[in-house]
């Protein structure tokens, strides 16, 4: 007959050991000094889509799932002249909003949902776009990302955006990685310096769009490459440490 266990004591399922966290192959001053470089390269990044206020950033991300800045741009530019509020754009009608918006991927839904989401914040929030996370996600089109862009660029809350970009530096320099954009992110805001956090997401994405790039990073132009772990890197010898020109975004 088995022992019993002591009052007490846990069983030895009960005594299983936590699951340990990953240790990250980066220190706290190499991860500082990333986003220091970051910040030199680009003293204060701006986000790509082109808007005029909340309402049309809120659209226009929207519009950016699986489509590229420049080509929501392109859409946009028209569609925001004669709507850029949720009145006119309910107005114009999904067939108009459809015209505009033809050039971007998924655009039938799209076109739906952009029309769904101005109902519902004429509806249920004044016509103004909402400034939580809880609030926004409820919008037909939102979902975390848009919602941490929104809180971002329209109402300065530091949040982390994780795109395709940020998710895959996440992943393939081996500082934040994760199965799902939500585990990236919450990596990345462990070890993300507080006073860097506001720009980081900017900073993130444009790195993954310019220099580390989904096909083949262009090591040679990082200058985060003597600090980078990643395996597919292919100098250690990091690029000069200069201002870049100020962004275009008018592509």
């Amino acid at each position: 007959m088995p022992a019993r266990a002591k009052p007490g004591t846990k069983s030895a399922a009960a005594r299983k050991p936590a699951k340990r966290r990953r240790k990250n192959p980066y220190s706290a001053e190499e991860i500082r000094e990333i986003f220091r470089r970051f910040q030199v390269q680009r003293p204060e990044p701006k986000g790509e889509l082109e808007h005029v206020n909340p309402f049309t950033l809120v659209v226009a991300v929207a519009l950016s799932a699986q489509a590229t800045d420049a080509g929501v741009n392109k859409a946009t530019r028209a569609l925001f002249a004669v709507a850029d509020t949720p009145e006119k754009m309910l107005a114009l009608g999904e067939d108009k909003v459809r015209d505009y918006i033809k050039t971007i991927g998924l655009y039938r839904n799209k076109a739906k949902n952009v029309i769904a989401l101005s109902q519902k914040l004429v509806d249920d929030f004044g016509s103004e776009v909402p400034r939580t996370e809880k609030e926004l996600i409820t919008l037909p089109g939102v979902g975390r990302k848009t919602a941490n862009v929104v809180m971002s660029m329209a109402f300065g809350v530091p949040t982390l955006a994780v795109d395709t970009h940020v998710f895959r530096i996440g992943n393939r320099l081996g500082i934040a990685p994760g199965k799902t954009p939500d585990e990236v992110e919450a990596a990345f805001l462990q070890i993300i310096p507080e006073d860097y956090l506001f720009h980081a997401h900017h900073w993130l994405i444009l790195h993954g769009r310019y220099c580390c790039k989904a096909r083949k990073p262009e090591c040679e132009r990082c200058v985060i490459a003597d600090i980078c772990k990643s395996p597919e890197k292919t100098v250690d010898i990091p690029a000069p440490l200069v201002e870049l020109p100020a962004q275009n975004l008018q592509v």
